[in-house]
């Protein structure tokens, strides 16, 4: 593992970087509104991801690297990422494939950006529908926009809500709730399985 800072609009950003033997992608993973990098579901993604033979970086945003518990505004959140996107498929990644994800918070920022930033797949763990008793105030226009393949890996229970299959779009349940912290075999399987088969055409 190398860990790297890398400067973005609002401040530095940290990436960890976990190398596959074989690289035929990079998948940039970031972390909920209140967690980090080492999410159980993010450390299962990762592993399946290195299997697949996709490099990762599990990416921390400006606001957690300096110290602060509540997130920045979606904007920024934004704009970090690309940042820490473009440095990464140029210095570490080769101009390979990239695929975008994360968790919760992390998963949206991975949506949002997926046009800009040129991302050919978009992994969501733990995707907040919408706030916890807020079925209203729906997040589901930031998936239904993506327009790649995307899976999104939700818990049976998760008080966030669960997400409506969609065209590119595959929805994988597990028992337990937003943490996913029940079955990080399972969910590394699948991860691995899906990477595997949506890049085998760009190989």
């Amino acid at each position: 593992m190398t860990a790297m800072e890398i400067d973005t609009p609002h401040g530095p950003a940290r990436a960890q970087l976990h190398c596959a033997e074989q690289g035929r992608a990079g998948l940039l993973l970031g972390h909920g509104a209140g967690g980090g990098v080492g999410a159980p579901d993010l450390v299962a993604a990762t592993r399946g991801a290195q299997a697949a033979g996709v490099h990762v970086a599990l990416v921390e945003q400006p606001y957690r690297v300096a110290g602060r518990r509540a997130p920045a505004p979606a904007g920024q959140l934004d704009t970090a990422w690309l940042a820490v996107a473009e440095v990464l498929s140029r210095e570490w990644f080769d101009d390979l494939p990239l695929v975008f994800g994360g968790r919760s918070s992390g998963a949206r920022v991975a949506c949002r950006t997926a046009a800009d930033g040129q991302a050919v797949a978009v992994l969501c763990l733990a995707f907040p529908v919408h706030p916890p008793g807020k079925p209203d105030r729906t997040r589901m226009p930031e998936l239904d926009a993506v327009t790649v393949p995307t899976l999104v890996v939700q818990g049976r229970s998760d008080p966030f809500g669960m997400p409506d299959q969609g065209h590119h779009r595959e929805i994988v349940v597990f028992p337990g709730d937003h943490s996913l912290r029940r079955d990080a075999d399972g969910i590394g399987r699948t991860v691995e399985e899906w990477l595997g088969r949506i890049l085998r055409p760009l190989d």
